[in-house]
């Protein structure tokens, strides 16, 4: 079945493709959902290419899909990975992704203490990723979690959503949220994601907290005024 999928989905091409996610775990699935909800193409590429047809199949027709050693074929490219294989990814692409924005999610936490970041002060780590790519990176959905990503919306409202970057970039990515159906909230340049990347370690740590048993992985974000 899986080589059957991968003949099937693995080398077919949509022109026009919109967003390219790499990564097939469930925040690349919640922001699958939120692309085909948006009414965009899509792209979803994994190491794997059978996990990765597998994965486009499972999310209905139309969807093309491939391996990680390809170019993305997206405007968008969306790096569903944890900092360390996203500065892997953006290193091998080289110049496949010149022109293209591309969304860094990551959080660099220390998971072991969930008590600090592991990028140096001063930095973040989608300024590290910018660093090694010419692409234009934008910091976006460090903030959400998969399940309410998924739903795009917390407690019957659109998500609220950080997003960080140069100002044209950065239109288009919040143009792509709005899209999906959930709020943008432009918070200026790249150098910002440092406050996104701390704030969202104090969420998560939240969530491991046992003082707090509410705080189950689900927790979204909301800003009312």
């Amino acid at each position: 079945m899986k080589n059957f999928l991968a003949q099937l989905f693995g080398k077919k091409h949509i022109m026009n493709i919109d967003v390219t996610i790499i990564g097939t775990g469930s925040m690349g699935r919640a922001l699958a959902t939120r692309t085909i909800a948006a009414g965009k193409n899509l792209q979803v590429l994994a190491r794997s290419t059978e996990t990765a047809a597998t994965f486009a199949a499972e999310l209905g027709s139309g969807i093309t899909s491939g391996n990680t050693t390809e170019a993305p074929a997206g405007q968008i490219v969306i790096l569903a990975l944890p900092f360390d294989a996203a500065k892997e990814y953006v290193t091998a692409q080289g110049a496949a992704l010149d022109s293209k924005i591309v969304i860094d999610i990551s959080n660099p936490v220390d998971f072991s203490t969930f008590d600090s970041l592991t990028t140096a002060a001063g930095s973040s780590a989608a300024e590290d990723i910018s660093a090694l790519t010419s692409a234009t990176v934008v910091k976006a959905f460090n903030t959400t979690f998969a399940g309410p990503l998924t739903t795009g919306s917390a407690e019957g409202t659109p998500l609220d959503v950080f997003v960080a970057g140069e100002e044209s970039a950065r239109n288009t990515v919040a143009s792509f949220i709005t899209a999906a159906g959930m709020r943008p909230i432009e918070v200026g340049g790249l150098h910002h994601a440092r406050e996104l990347e701390g704030f969202q370690l104090l969420v998560m740590a939240m969530q491991v907290n046992p003082a707090l048993p509410d705080f189950n992985w689900g927790t979204a974000l909301k800003i009312v005024g």
